[in-house]
């Protein structure tokens, strides 16, 4: 091998070889247990961001260790047609280049040119999710809009019509009135504003008067726009000051409307006045309230979101309704929402009902996309009657069907499908899959496969005009389906057959509702077993939390905080960084303040780490927690460990090609006490991957790799191979070999690159004939191998080690100065141990004599450690000079105590405790007690050489 560990000359040519063999693909024998991954399909538009190296990690490691145990092993890949992130895209990319429309193109020419953008610049995510290494099986790849896919769409979708499970509707829903369409809750970005509260008078109706007798009551509003479209006004049934009022009626201004005074619990007795205005045709909760008390829903917004020339009435069914006047005063109208706003406040104020202004912080919910202010908008939608399907979806997480891990996720999932509403399925876009309903001129409606169906079965002659509804289906709809429709439905297909259900689920907590909960109940409305039994889609939601910066601030491009994952796999210099971070920023003041943090961040930019570093990070951040902060740090010490297996392997070869390993060897202690600890961590390593506790897997991996097997048994073998018996020497490079082999093999789902890499080179040692690891098995505990009087004799020398080398640091003593020691206490087990090691002992520890002190024998001034109950002396005579020494120490406690002063001085400052973010608090803490302790450790250090 190279002798310097370079990721980039070795990644690429590995990764298209295991394509290109079918590395990846199932291995058929169905003898064997299959083991199946679907993967979260990203956005055909995306790019990798790092919750996809998070997630696309953890699966890939969870299929190599399966693949390795000898499982039939799917990884399903595939993308998501993303309707309004894609649609968007191309919809740019033609007003730039072409200065065009969809419009003007036409549905079915512009639904063309996004196919043809898909064909050409719809594979970049693809292409990374090669850079992570992932062993997905590239020959299933599918796509939500594929044939196949759509055909399992349209067959759900008329199935569950047909099962009035699917319907037609008028109801509320998130609106985007820039790109005209409905959009999800998870579309929808809550973002904290300054804003105001008015509070108005609203005029009691029939000379009634409140208790205080006042001819009026006062309701607060953050959107004065909607107070044309309110039908009525709650209070709390409880609240004694309006008990009264309750089924009396309002004089709504502006428009003369009488509206009644409703109780309802809604009204809170403590918050503003505790009267509520109710408009159901604006707002969510007045939507639910106005249910509640039959009050007519009254729309006053275009699409747009400007005014209505003319109200649209209807009652809580969605139906026509003549219960008030369509009537909205002129100088209204056409108004945008924001300009009626001030409009409407003006002209309140101006009637003397403007009652005060209040400053009000308010969370606004933006559209994602469209990135305008999203509006409440009765609309007609496609509705997917969500509490049907959802009874055998909690009943399968409640008898333990399916595992969520970590388990409190369980409560996420129940809290959304207990309280489940009706799912809006129906988007106003062009790019998706096309509603399969027909309507005729006389309001009938129609769903079927196809219009020759529709027709024909029912009885539709051929001069009657039929039209396609022109929405489509939400992009979750058909992802709903993912888990079955990758593997052929509605056919009945082998692949159906082995691979489902599913074993794991690998996904984010926030998509529980809209992906995880739905995938469950479609799945299991649709596939049963033999027995007739719904199966589940998955046995196991494995949820990650959230990679966060290292402050804990959520990555977005707007902090200029986002880390590209394979600008840390590659290396990216600072000018480009912040060319990437700031380039298409249209603040200027934003964007320089993000240039700033991004040369303070990486002065030299970012070095590369190869995609194994990554990888391993990544697995060792995976703990139980909600959020994760990421830490350059750890990346760099994970590159580091990386070129330390890199190392080690290239000491193992230099000791042992073109050497004699055939034939019996002697093993050393520490031959047997690396094979124990090697299989102590196979079993370790092993249980963490199944519980999918990845970080205790990764630092099981490290602790082995890093301290055991380089930092002692690597060293342990010097004695041998340089000074031990040709028996002693191939008992040791056989060791090394088989160690280095089998650890590699436990490395490969984390690390696949370096082990691949490795592994060619030693499988001729090792007598193995495989063309690569990942095909090779993964390695079992062996309890055989466990020597345990070998594993207690060689922590016992590595005791001694250690306590040699503390005294030399803490003394200041060279570690190439031979010692003599004197053991106090020595029992004789601790004799004997000396006697059997002593090649290590004076290799490891540089010890030239040892002498064992006779009961009542005085030692001469030393430096004590304990060995258990022995006592290891090593006498200070000669080694140091004790004055100069404490003169040392001295200079070293005076730095420390007076760095340790300012980090007292500022943590006792009140206004920077008061201000600072808490995680900067957590270091000055944390600085403060390592100051501390290295203080305390030096105090020792004097009051022991002062008593030499």
């Amino acid at each position: 091998m190279e002798k310097t560990y370079n990721p980039q000359s070795i990644e690429q040519k590995h990764y298209q070889n295991w394509e290109q063999k079918g590395y990846f693909k199932p291995h058929g024998d169905t003898t064997q247990d299959s083991y199946c991954i679907m993967i979260p399909p990203p956005n055909v538009t995306g790019s990798l961001h790092m919750g996809h190296a998070f997630q696309d990690t953890i699966m890939d490691t969870l299929v190599r260790y399966q693949r390795m145990k000898g499982k039939n092993t799917l990884w399903q890949v595939g993308t998501d047609h993303a309707g309004i992130a894609t649609q968007m895209v191309v919809e740019r990319k033609i007003a730039a280049e072409e200065g065009k429309t969809k419009n003007d193109y036409g549905r079915e020419a512009f639904i063309e040119k996004i196919w043809e953008w898909k064909a050409e610049s719809g594979g970049t995510i693809t292409k990374q999710l090669r850079r992570l290494g992932a062993s997905v099986d590239w020959d299933r790849e599918r796509f939500t809009m594929d044939p196949g896919m759509s055909k399992a769409v349209q067959e759900v979708f008329v199935k569950l019509f047909q099962q009035d499970l699917i319907y037609r509707g008028k109801r509320l829903v998130n609106w985007d009135p820039k790109l005209h369409t409905a959009i999800s809750d998870l579309e929808v970005e809550n973002q904290e504003k300054k804003g105001f509260m008015w509070h108005f008078r609203y005029p009691l109706a029939d000379g009634v008067t409140t208790a205080d007798g006042k001819n009026y009551i006062v309701v607060a509003t953050t959107r004065p726009e909607t107070i044309l479209g309110d039908t009525g006004v709650a209070v709390n049934p409880e609240d004694p000051r309006y008990q009264s009022l309750i089924g009396k009626f309002i004089e709504l201004p502006l428009v003369g409307r009488r509206i009644p005074i409703v109780a309802d619990e809604h009204a809170d007795m403590e918050k503003g006045t505790g009267c509520v205005k109710i408009t159901p045709a604006h707002d969510f909760n007045d939507y639910e309230v106005g249910k509640r008390h039959q009050l007519p829903m009254i729309n006053v917004l275009t699409f747009d979101a400007h005014i209505l020339s003319a109200s649209e009435i209807y009652n809580t069914k969605g139906e026509v309704s003549d219960a008030y006047s369509t009537e909205l005063p002129t100088q209204f109208q056409g108004l945008e929402r924001f300009a009626a706003r001030k409009a409407i406040v003006a002209a309140l104020d101006e009637l003397g009902l403007l009652d005060e202004v209040k400053d009000h912080e308010l969370s606004v919910p933006y559209g994602d996309r469209g990135g305008v202010v999203i509006e409440p908008m009765l609309t007609d939608q496609w509705y997917v009657r969500a509490d049907v399907l959802a009874k055998p979806a909690i009943e399968a997480v409640e008898n333990g069907d399916i595992q969520f891990v970590p388990k409190q996720y369980e409560n996420m999932y129940f809290s959304w499908m207990r309280e489940i509403q009706d799912w809006c399925i129906s988007r106003q876009l062009w790019w998706g899959h096309r509603i399969p309903a027909w309507y005729d001129d006389n309001g009938g409606v129609y769903v079927g496969h196809d219009e020759a169906q529709v027709r024909s079965e029912n009885n539709i002659p051929a001069d009657v005009a039929l039209r396609q509804d022109d929405d489509v289906l939400d992009t979750w709809f058909s992802s709903a389906l993912w888990t079955f429709s990758t593997l052929g439905w509605p056919d009945e297909t082998e692949a159906l057959k082995t691979f489902h259900p599913t074993d794991v689920l690998v996904t984010g907590f926030d998509i529980i509702p809209f992906w995880v909960a739905r995938m469950i109940m479609m799945t299991m409305h649709f596939i049963k077993d033999e027995n007739g039994k719904p199966q589940v889609p998955f046995k196991t939601v494995y949820v990650t939390g959230l990679i966060r910066d290292e402050n804990g601030d959520k990555m977005s491009k707007s902090k200029g905080n986002v880390l590209d994952p394979l600008d840390m796999i590659d290396g990216i210099d600072l000018e480009s960084l912040v060319a990437k971070r700031c380039g298409n920023m249209m603040q200027p003041q934003l964007a320089a303040k993000i240039e700033k943090n991004t040369r303070k961040a990486f002065p030299e930019g970012l070095e590369t780490h190869g995609t194994d570093a990554l990888r391993f990070t990544l697995a060792a951040l995976a703990s139980t927690g909600r959020n994760i902060n990421w830490d350059m740090k750890r990346l760099e010490g994970y590159r580091n460990f990386c070129n330390k297996l890199w190392n080690a392997s290239n000491y193992v070869f230099m000791h042992t090609e073109d050497q004699d390993l055939a034939g019996a060897g002697e093993f050393s202690l520490a031959d047997r006490w690396i094979q124990g600890q090697l299989q102590q961590t196979i079993k370790t390593y092993s249980e963490h991957l199944d519980a999918y506790r990845f970080d205790l897997a990764a630092n099981t991996l490290y602790d082995f790799t890093w301290n055991e097997f380089c930092s002692w048994y690597l060293e342990l073998t010097k004695p041998v191979l340089f000074k031990g018996t040709p028996a002693q020497q191939r008992g040791t490079r056989q060791t090394l070999v088989d160690v280095l082999e089998t650890l590699l093999r436990l490395a490969h789902p984390m690390l696949p690159y370096i082990t691949e890499e490795i592994w060619l080179r030693v499988k001729p040692l090792a007598g193995k004939t495989g063309d690569t690891i990942m095909l090779e098995a993964f390695p079992e505990f062996d309890d055989s191998k466990l020597d345990a009087p070998a594993i207690a004799d060689l922590e016992w020398v590595k005791q001694v080690i250690l306590a040699v080398r503390n005294i030399r640091g803490e003394m200041d003593i060279s570690p190439n100065l031979p010692l003599n020691a004197l053991l106090k206490n020595a029992s004789a087990e601790d004799q004997r141990r000396f006697n059997d090691n002593r090649s290590f002992l004076n290799s490891l520890a540089k010890l030239e004599t040892v002498t064992v002190l006779q009961e009542g024998e005085v030692a001469p001034a030393s430096v004590t450690n304990l060995v258990g109950n022995m006592e290891l002396l090593i006498p200070m005579a000669g080694l140091i000079d004790k004055e100069a020494e404490l003169a040392r120490l001295a200079k070293q406690a005076e730095k420390v105590a007076k760095d340790l002063d300012k980090v007292t001085a500022k943590l006792g400052n009140e206004k920077f405790v008061g201000k600072a973010p808490e995680e900067v608090i957590a270091k000055e803490r944390a600085k403060q007690e390592e100051l501390q302790g290295t203080l305390d450790k030096i105090t020792e250090q004097q009051a022991t050489i002062a008593a030499l």
